[in-house]
């Protein structure tokens, strides 16, 4: 039986939706899943937009131009079906985190004492030792990072910002700023198939997925976790950094030595694309 074309818009968290939806076999049974990568600007082809049956994206704004979600909607058939799905970003666990292009985890405090021009053992004594809730108010930049996750769920019907706000201190939900873990993709695909009318996926299939984003796992500050009385993320936890389990220190240590050496790609840098420490 010939299945119905899906097209999901997404960015990262795209791979994994598809992995957890076709758990289901009724899903799995109906559509054919096809991932066009929003973030970097992927077209989609007009013939897939004119053969969709299915329309899974993440919202983008007029901004976006032809890729804006208003657009691409416009060109679907018109007995396709059309679902907002979430786009997830928590920047609660690291409220030093900066996007700022040419480095990657970028974390503006750290940022600082390099440009200093500290040396290395001053800058890693210096981060290792700081007090974040003495330089921050930490417990506002929380509140502002909920409050701006508030409104990216507005523009779906597949609400997780409770499961976020229940549970972030009593377990990591992402690995990253974007990349969140399995309860949330989880939760994700749930409410997709939910707004289907679908059943929900097989929870042994799902089980064995495992983390959505296995390789990395961004350090949180010790003393951030201390502050909001995050066990989970200790001083001494050993995180999964491209293969290899890493303390904060070893973590900062990395992150210095490869913006001290001009490194651009620190992510080849970690995985072992350059001597790493």
């Amino acid at each position: 039986m010939n299945r119905e074309l899906c097209l999901i818009h997404a960015n990262c968290q795209g791979e994994p939706l598809i992995e957890r939806l076709n758990c289901c076999p009724a899903f799995r049974d109906r559509y054919e899943c096809r991932l066009y990568t929003n973030y970097v600007r992927e077209p989609i082809p007009e013939a897939d937009l004119a053969r969709c049956g299915l329309f899974l994206y993440q919202h983008l704004g007029p901004n976006w131009g032809d890729l804006a979600s208003e657009s691409l909607n416009a060109k679907l058939p018109a007995n396709a079906r059309s679902l907002c799905v979430p786009n997830m970003f928590f920047k609660g666990y690291w409220p030093t985190w900066s996007g700022r292009a040419g480095f990657d985890y970028r974390c503006d405090l750290l940022d600082g004492y390099i440009d200093a021009g500290l040396s290395m053992d001053e800058i890693i004594l210096l981060y290792l030792r700081a007090d974040m809730a003495a330089k921050l108010d930490l417990a506002a930049l929380l509140q502002a990072t909920l409050r701006r996750e508030r409104e990216r769920e507005a523009h779906t019907p597949i609400k997780y910002m409770a499961l976020i706000e229940e549970r972030h201190g009593l377990e990591p939900l992402f690995n990253t700023v974007n990349h969140p873990g399995g309860p949330l993709m989880d939760h994700a695909a749930r409410g997709v198939l939910r707004e289907l009318g679908l059943p929900e996926p097989d929870p042994a299939a799902l089980a064995a997925l495992g983390d959505p984003f296995p390789d990395f796992e961004q350090p949180v500050h010790p003393s951030v976790a201390a502050f909001f009385g995050w066990d989970f993320a200790g001083p001494d936890r050993k995180y999964m950094v491209y293969g290899r389990r890493m303390s904060f220190a070893a973590w900062t240590a990395n992150y210095v030595h490869a913006r001290q050496h001009g490194v651009t790609d620190f992510i080849g840098f970690l995985q072992g694309a350059e001597d790493g420490l």
